[in-house]
């Protein structure tokens, strides 16, 4: 080998090596081969054909070999991330794989010297799929928050989901929208299990983020392997041992000292406009984090272990009290993997995410500040917990590759409020409302409430030279403790009423002046709920041609739900979903890729589902006249006068029969999407890519109670009086079917159980409607040790009559029970741009290393707003129920006579943010390094979202109507000292 050779494979080699630890790639294209949901990769390649290529990681002491086909292509899959080098023959080559990621690889067959053919600027040309893979050196170099949603939204087609929606306390409403699908339609991995918690799909476990090795967002395109999701797909891998021992340990500090005010709204007396004012309080956020791992035998048995210590307090500053919340909970990580011989590999993770959070509420000396008084309550509000997974991988022969996957997950969100016992009491006639009474929270969560998945899967690939067969098979059980009740009992709140306007219950202010009144409501439900999800899989790989590759496969899954009984009311089999990708190499250099998709994809139904529909539930509520006293004791409760109109009751207490809620012919929520797009490799580590995505909605599945249209119905066609009423009672139920569709319903009529059908257009119900189509530039120079830059830009067009298994309009996060559509005067006007629309979204972030010892980095996210609407009370006179949802149509007559379509009333604000980086590796010490991180520099404190229940009773305008909900949070450091060895 001549001298000029060897430097330029020294030199490729450690450029690759910069490229294994430091790469944040956008990739399109994504190897299929990475199996079991994509915590490992694959590398897939080049050779003389019959030529024999073996592949290490001398890390953690994986050999492998593999033969070259007749064609040359071969495929090793199956790989832990990490660094291998590859040899043929003469020839070496240095590749990095990374989770879910194939890696290319190409010999030239030279048997005088190495040559080396592969670009760092390179393209997976084997695979259709969209997403995002960063490692944690990547994302480490991203001023971003310490979480997977932060992560997640540098991804293109990904929004903010609204705060509303999500887990509550220290974790409240941090959810992303990808793809134009609502926040409850992702599903989450943590080393191939499936941590989504499936009560309503807006929680899920996460590892310490220092525990994370890389994580990979799939938005489009994904195989069949994959499912349970209409949204997108986050997958983490955590860190694992290898030979050599390394360990650490860092302090990750936010001092509320630094953080910029935190601010309240007021409405202006002389503008009328929502107004943003300073007030105190803010996040005093420490974290400390210990690591270790290594080999216990080398190349054989590897651990990993982290655990994170954290010392949380916010404060919070109301109108009437003051809030304290401390978070002290220690988490903590544990891998290890077995290489038991060449050609079996175990592994198992243990982790856990279970979160306290301590809140103390305190009276108010004065508004929005000043000194603590008396103590109102102490509360402990729990999320998360541990999960336990296992894994074993078995190269059976060069051709076939088979794992095996067992997992159990616990999710606690049990709440222990010392204040259970006060109901809630809201004076809503101001702006802001006003809370009186000793009640420190809204609702109260079933003391043993938790979630338990036990799930295992079987994945296998079979090489069959052109053709790469890939199936499998998967089986999730998901048990639920579940109950919420007012505290107290009955939440009461107190409104006007102008003259001349209308309650839910019908009652009508017939005097000349305002009449203020309090609605008295009453809600409980729970029980013990199980879920059980199933699904199989075949696809197969196909070498079409030289430089076309067609990704055929087939996902077949089943969901079955139960009640509180135990008994089937929901039992979906063999659902079909087909998937199709197509890459053609343009130039065979993998250098121009052209690549399609077209897919389907289905959603479990929530336990949430369960909860509701299935489980004893009461809820009534009665309006009486408010006499402007309040009691003197601590409860505070409000002088009633006489009772206006009769008891609205929603639900009597009673579990019905489940084949009485269910429509037998029910199809569960599913979606078809297509892709086109193009991806260009340039010189220099460039590539750029644009894209085109149209995903649409295809079938709903959520409850529907219009009794009047099914009563009338059955008049019409022949009932008598009684059994028409049946028929009506039992739709009036509230009765779980397929929106715009035909309703069969079994009705117990005297003579015994019948099924019945409605047909769709005596429902009065529009075909459900939600479509996503984009526009995708992105661009990427991937680092080299100096400096890299990456970003996109989507045209997003989110518009549909439905936002999916959440109503993000009114916070309601019911999955597949939201009130959309209960009757149809709700769906009036309700078709525009929905919540997650942003036209607009610009994403870029990068960094650069200005000397050996200091490093700058910078994130910028600039985003046009969603829309806005006024929801008042119902009209119409489609039907006469409507009302009785309150503000919840797309009627204000408060603000403006009429329907005012979705999306009338404009839309909020662009939002603009920059966060800086600033990172410190002196020489004098090796390992220790020192970081700042300033999160939206300039404090821009824009609304995100704000209240659009424009009316507190038909023609009464409502005091909170447009007040701020979200606003961008405020500027933030961040310090970060570490030490590695």
């Amino acid at each position: 080998m001549s001298k000029r050779n060897m430097i330029f494979k020294k030199k490729l080699v450690a450029h690759a090596l910069v490229f294994a630890f430091g790469t944040s790639a956008l990739t399109i294209g994504v190897m299929p081969e990475a199996m079991a949901q994509s915590s490992n990769g694959a590398v897939n390649g080049q050779a003389p054909a019959g030529a024999v290529v073996t592949i290490e990681n001398k890390s953690i002491g994986l050999l492998r070999s593999v033969k070259a086909g007749k064609d040359g292509t071969f495929t090793v899959s199956q790989l832990p991330p990490g660094t291998y080098l590859l040899k043929s023959g003469n020839e070496e080559l240095t590749v990095a794989v990374n989770a879910g990621e194939g890696t290319a690889a190409t010999f030239v067959g030279s048997a005088q010297q190495v040559v080396v053919t592969a670009r760092l600027t390179r393209i997976d040309v084997k695979s259709p799929e969209s997403s995002l893979v960063m490692n944690k050196a990547a994302i480490d170099r991203v001023p971003v928050l310490r979480d997977v949603t932060a992560v997640a939204l540098l991804a293109p087609g990904a929004v903010a989901g609204d705060s509303r929606i999500g887990q509550t306390g220290s974790r409240a409403g941090n959810v992303p929208s990808l793809g134009g699908a609502s926040p409850a339609e992702n599903v989450y991995y943590i080393n191939g299990f499936n941590v989504t918690n499936n009560l309503n799909g807006v929680a899920f476990n996460q590892v310490p983020f220092d525990a994370i090795g890389q994580q990979q967002v799939k938005t489009g395109g994904y195989g069949a392997e994959f499912g349970r999701s209409l949204g997108g797909v986050l997958s983490v891998t955590t860190k694992r041992g290898t030979n050599e021992w390394h360990g650490g340990a860092n302090v990750v500090y936010s001092p509320e000292s630094l953080e910029a005010s935190s601010v309240y709204t007021e409405k202006s007396a002389i503008t009328g406009k929502w107004e943003l004012h300073n007030r105190p309080g803010g996040t005093d956020d420490l974290k400390s984090n210990v690591w270790l791992g290594g080999p216990i035998i080398k190349d054989k048995l590897f651990i990993f272990g982290l655990i994170q210590a954290a010392n949380v307090k916010r404060e919070s500053y109301f109108t009437t009290e003051q809030e304290t919340l401390k978070n002290s909970t220690p988490q903590y990580l544990m891998k290890v993997d077995w290489n038991i011989n060449e050609s079996n590999l175990l592994e198992f993770t243990g982790f856990s995410d279970k979160s306290e959070d301590k809140i103390g509420t305190y009276k108010a000396a004065t508004p929005y500040g000043g000194a603590k008084g008396a103590v109102v309550g102490n509360d402990t509000l729990t999320n998360g917990g541990q999960n336990l997974i296992g894994k074993y991988t078995a190269w059976v022969t060069d051709d076939l590759t088979v794992s095996a996957m067992y997992g159990v997950g616990k999710y606690d969100r049990k709440s222990e409020i010392q204040t259970a016992s006060c109901p809630r009491i809201t004076d809503a006639r101001t702006s802001p409302s006003i809370k009186l009474g000793c009640s420190t929270v809204t609702s109260i969560s079933d003391p043993n409430a938790n979630d338990k998945r036990t799930a295992f899967r079987i994945d296998a690939e079979w090489n069959l030279g052109a053709h790469s067969l890939r199936f499998g098979m998967d089986d999730e059980k998901y048990e639920v403790v579940d109950g919420t009740k007012y505290p107290g009992g009955d939440s009461y709140t107190i409104r006007n009423l102008n003259p001349g306007s209308k309650l839910s219950n019908g009652y009508v202010n017939n005097t000349a002046a305002v009449q203020p009144y309090m609605a008295i409501r009453h809600f409980e439900n729970g029980g013990i709920f199980t879920t059980k999800n199933s699904a199989f899989y075949i696809e197969d790989n196909w070498q079409a041609t030289k430089n076309v590759i067609a990704n055929i496969g087939l996902r077949s899954e089943s969901f079955n739900n139960l009640n509180a009984n135990g008994v089937d009311f929901i039992n979906v089999k063999n659902t079909i979903a087909p998937r199709l990708g197509l890459v053609w190499d343009m130039k065979g250099n993998a250098e121009t890729k052209v690549f399609a998709n077209a897919g389907r994809y289905y959603i479990p139904v929530m336990s949430n589902t369960n909860v509701r529909l299935a489980g004893a539930e009461l809820d009534y509520t009665d309006y009486f006249a408010f006499n402007g006293t309040y009691g003197a004791d601590k409860f505070q409760l409000p002088g009633r006068g006489a009772q206006l109109g009769t008891r609205l009751e929603v639900s009597n207490g009673k579990a019905a029969d489940p084949r009485t809620v269910v429509d037998p012919n029910i199809k569960p929520m599913y979606q078809d999407e297509f892709i086109l797009g193009l991806q260009q490799a340039f010189g220099n580590r460039w590539s750029g890519s644009v894209k085109v995505t149209h995903r649409k909605l295809q079938s709903v599945m959520d409850d529907m109670c219009n009794d009047e249209g099914a009563g009338a119905w059955a008049a019409a066609n022949g009932y008598n009086a009684t059994d028409a009423a049946k028929i009506a009672d039992t739709v009036g139920h509230c009765f779980l079917y397929n929106p715009g569709k035909d309703l069969t319903a079994n009705v117990a009529f005297a003579s015994g159980l019948k099924a019945i059908t409605i047909p769709a257009a005596a429902l009065m119900f529009p075909q459900p409607v939600r479509t996503f189509n984009a526009l995708e530039f992105g661009f990427d120079r991937a680092w080299d040790g100096k400096w890299s830059l990456q970003g996109n830009y989507v045209l997003a067009f989110n518009k549909g009559n439905t936002e999916g298994y959440v109503k993000s309009d009114i916070g309601q996060d019911d999955a597949g029970i939201s009130q959309d559509w209960d009757y149809p005067g709700l769906a009036e006007g309700s078709n525009g741009y929905l919540p997650n629309d942003r036209r607009h979204t610009l994403k870029v972030w990068g960094s650069y290393q200005v000397t050996p010892e200091f490093r700058l980095g910078a994130n910028l996210v600039v985003q046009s707003g969603r829309p806005r609407n006024c929801l008042g009370y119902y009209a119409g006179n489609t039907d006469g129920v409507s009302i009785l949802y309150g503000a919840a149509s797309f009627y204000c007559t408060a603000i403006k006579p009429g329907l005012q379509p979705r999306g009338s009333y404009g839309r909020t604000d662009w939002t603009r943010d920059l966060s800086l980086q600033a990172h410190y590796a002196p020489s004098w010490y090796k390992g220790l390094t020192f970081a700042v991180d300033v999160l939206n520099v300039f404090n821009e404190r824009t609304v995100k979202s704000l209240n659009e229940q424009g009316e507190s009773a038909l023609g009464t305008i409502s005091p909170t109507y447009q007040q701020p909900l979200s606003i961008q949070k405020a500027r933030t450091v961040r310090f970060t000292a570490q030490y590695e060895f």
